[in-house]
């Protein structure tokens, strides 16, 4: 299995397939509105215009299993993040990234990458995928987006 034979609903409830982002450097993030880390926002949202037209795609999956940080509809979401960080990365439906609800692609990431714990720890935690669909490597949620500028320059 690879990654783009993954199903994810967009903000808008609409099923995309990850197979529409073959050849593209993918930074998957699980992200929520109201966390220490949202700022991060900014950081994700500079790399993406940076390195768009390199190739650089930035997958943001909402999740509201942190401290109830994300509890926002998909809508109200999508509101916050393009009018208070102007972001302009795919943005999709809230998820589930742990426990008996996991999302697949979530479920597959972890398999591919993980840590001491298998279990993502908390809001933004960062997997980089390769142009092939290879997950490379998995960031802390402390890990800011200007970190992985190194390492995203050299998949592209």
């Amino acid at each position: 299995m690879k990654i783009y034979d993954f199903k994810v609903k967009n903000n808008k409830g609409e099923e995309v397939s990850l197979s529409k982002y073959k050849g593209k450097v993918l930074l998957i993030v699980n992200t929520a509105t109201g966390c220490g880390f949202t700022p991060q926002y900014e950081g994700l949202e500079n790399l993406y215009k940076k390195y768009k037209s390199k190739g650089l795609e930035i997958l943001d999956f909402p999740c509201n299993q942190f401290a109830n940080q994300a509890p926002g509809s998909d809508k109200e979401i999508n509101e916050f993040c393009t009018l208070r960080y102007n972001t302009t990365f795919d943005r999709f439906s809230k998820i589930n990234v742990n426990g008996k609800e996991t999302h697949p692609l979530y479920k597959y990431l972890k398999d591919q990458k993980h840590g001491i714990i298998k279990s993502v720890k908390w809001n933004f935690t960062k997997f980089l995928v390769d142009r092939e669909g290879n997950v490379i490597n998995r960031f802390s949620p402390t890990t800011k987006p200007e970190e992985l500028e190194e390492e995203i320059q050299r998949l592209l």
